[in-house]
């Protein structure tokens, strides 16, 4: 996965809370300081839950992305649930920050 073309997609969790509010934050406020392009939702499993027409825009198809969000097996059903194509799994890099520590995160998404 090339650094340069990779988009950044950052999820919120901002109603299911369970990704713990403090790794959210630090893992939000690093990755503003890294200067790098990057798209916010504020809940992907609300967007699912609502079929939002704009989660299929989030990843576009030959693109590279890094998803930094929850369990990789939830965020792939989350796109299959809302009718939106997954990216392939060489393209494609889902961060969990229900189960790694905000540094782990940043250093994945930094990483050269």
């Amino acid at each position: 996965m090339s650094q340069s073309s990779r988009k950044i997609l950052y999820c919120r969790c901002a109603f299911a809370q369970v990704v713990p509010e403090a790794t959210k934050n630090e893992v939000l406020e690093r990755l503003c300081e890294s200067g790098k392009t990057f798209e916010c939702v504020s809940d992907l499993c609300e967007m699912s839950a609502r079929k939002d027409e704009r989660i299929t825009k989030l990843v576009e198809e030959g693109q590279d992305v890094q998803i930094v969000a929850c369990y990789p097996r939830a965020v792939k059903w989350l796109f299959h649930q809302a009718g939106a194509p997954f990216p392939n799994e060489d393209q494609v890099e889902v961060l969990n920050m229900r189960e790694s520590s905000a540094e782990e995160i940043v250093e994945q998404m930094l990483k050269p």
